[in-house]
């Protein structure tokens, strides 16, 4: 390894790159989905805007560590000050790139996420609100992952339901068709949802959905409305933006989409909730896992503003009780998971793993080895760090700290009933502990 090469492998701390794919994966797992082409991209785009924080970190406090750690690249002159701050605008913006790529719901929270990244390097580091913006940065990288994967699959959902409405028969007045709510999208009967779906189908699907529309919309306007479907037939699900309220007679009333009632019909009563959207859904889901991954950053923050003179013993010692909490709290079961809406007669692309709506299943063997290397990764150094708080113990808790988030990682993702995607993220402690000899953490 160069010299110039080393120097820039400190400043971006590339040892900590393999706690980062882990955050996608998990949120992927979190949602009941296996990873797709949308999680590759969301792993890419969290490299990426990890790395620039890493640059940015140091470029914010050169003048810091010129007093503290004269070693690191920018105050020893290896790297010049200008370079750092130019590679942190460079993979910030490879980052969203990657993230658009992953459609405009992934780009919303990655451009977030950046947000985050740059608020906490520039301003809030050195303040009291630094802990909550680094853990808000991690849960905002695991929902990344997740929203990422829900819009992939979303469009090929919608992809599915635009070639499926060539040989579907004209939708009945007031009804609702089969290939637009098979997946909880609205396909080539209303307008679509999904801006994945569009960019998916090409011209001759977006012709046909654009006919089907302009067909259904004069058949429900010149047709009176017909009544539910036989009790034999199960009435497909409802497309995203649209709720239907019953009339006293047991008929279809009014129809509200995107907010809006249409001229001739009644309003919703009040209290009726509008249905999700797949991927407003996948991020309810994730939302747990993102919380304890984020709790965990929190604890581990806050140690590491001590981590250069040491001197706290409250403070590893009150994360050493967040360790051992957030390990009971994951290892208590698997979790029910809502998700995304599944086929009807199919089974979805993560339902391999997905646990049924309202069940429980005990907590499996690999969740309960995953949860207890979590917990001895980062429990024993935190407990000699409070013990004896000087600088080395403190700095020794921050760096396990950073490591156990792999396990804990591999643990959500076990408990949202994906033990392949778990194991496949515990792959990366070997990678991450052997570069870290090499190249320190902090």
């Amino acid at each position: 390894m160069t010299a110039a090469v080393r120097a820039w492998a400190e400043l971006l701390r590339v040892s900590a790159l393999f706690t980062v794919p882990g955050d996608a994966l998990a949120g992927a797992a979190a949602i009941g989905r296996r990873p797709n082409g949308g999680t590759a991209l969301a792993v890419g785009a969290s490299l990426c805007l990890y790395e620039a924080g890493m640059a940015l970190n140091d470029w914010a406090d050169r003048d810091e560590d010129a007093v503290d750690r004269p070693h690191r690249p920018i105050p020893s002159g290896q790297i010049t000050p200008g370079a750092a701050l130019a590679a942190a605008g460079a993979l910030t913006a490879a980052g969203l790139t990657l993230a658009a790529h992953a459609g405009r719901p992934a780009l919303t929270v990655a451009t977030g996420l950046a947000a985050t990244v740059w608020a906490y390097d520039l301003r809030l580091k050195h303040t009291q609100a630094g802990p909550a913006a680094m853990a808000a940065a991690r849960a905002l990288d695991l929902l990344l992952g997740a929203t990422a994967t829900a819009t992939a699959t979303a469009g090929a959902g919608a992809g599915t339901g635009a070639t499926s409405s060539r040989t579907a028969a004209p939708p009945a007045a007031g009804a609702v068709t089969p290939s637009a709510t098979a997946t909880g999208f609205v396909g080539a009967s209303a307008p679509s949802r999904s801006v994945a779906g569009k960019r998916r189908g090409g011209p001759v699907a977006r012709l046909l959905g654009r006919i089907g529309r302009a067909v259904a919309t004069a058949t429900a306007d010149r047709e009176p409305r017909r009544a539910e479907p036989p009790r034999h037939v199960q009435a497909p699900a409802r497309p995203v933006g649209i709720a239907r309220t019953e009339g006293p007679t047991g008929t279809p009333g009014a129809v509200r989409r995107a907010g809006t009632v249409h001229p001739g019909r009644t309003a919703l009563p009040r209290g009726t909730t509008r249905t999700l959207s797949p991927v407003d859904s996948a991020v309810r889901a994730a939302v747990p896992a993102a919380a304890l991954l984020g709790a965990h950053t929190y604890a581990v923050t806050a140690v590491s503003r001590h981590e250069a003179q040491g001197g706290s013993t409250a403070v590893p010692l009150g994360a050493l009780a967040a360790v051992a909490a957030l390990g009971a709290v994951t290892v208590r079961g698997q979790q029910g998971l809502g998700g995304l809406p599944r086929l009807p007669g199919r089974d979805g692309p993560g339902d391999h793993h997905r646990p049924r709506a309202g069940t429980s299943t005990p907590p499996g063997v690999l969740l309960t080895a995953l949860t207890a290397t979590y917990f001895r990764t980062a429990a024993e150094p935190l407990l000699h760090a409070a013990l004896n708080p000087s600088a080395p113990l403190t700095q020794r808790a921050v760096g396990s700290g950073i490591r156990a988030m792999i396990p804990l990682q591999a643990a959500l993702a076990a408990r949202a009933g994906a033990a392949a995607t778990g194991l496949a993220v515990m792959g990366l402690v070997p990678l991450a502990r052997t570069l870290a000899r090499k190249v320190s953490l902090t």
